[in-house]
């Protein structure tokens, strides 16, 4: 049996970079490595995200969560971009959504 957590991290953290990593590529003209570097991963992860290699949308309730999951991705990448965020602070900011999802009850 795995805990809340670890469905999340196995599932929606995938999806949350992979959003978070196109923002910062396609809107604020961040490199592989630069977006890399912020989020706390490798430049080939990002290529993963980038091509849908990784974080493919392949949970079953995703359309229900989809727009949580987009707003603070994009929100936090809009921050990243903006601010010096570290990849400890987007670690929270993780944490931060899963919290929301928990209490509207979109994952359990």
């Amino acid at each position: 049996m795995s805990t809340s957590c670890e469905k999340v991290s196995r599932y929606i953290l995938p999806i949350y970079r992979s959003i978070v990593a196109r923002e910062l590529i396609e809107k604020h003209d961040y490199t592989q490595v630069s977006a890399a570097k912020k989020i706390g991963t490798t430049q080939a992860a990002i290529s993963q995200y980038v091509t849908s290699k990784r974080g493919n949308r392949s949970i079953t309730n995703f359309d229900e969560i989809a727009p949580l999951v987009r707003k603070a991705a994009a929100q936090i990448a809009e921050r990243i971009a903006k601010e010096d965020m570290s990849p400890e602070e987007f670690s929270e900011s993780f944490c931060q959504l899963c919290t929301q999802l928990r209490k509207e009850k979109k994952i359990s």
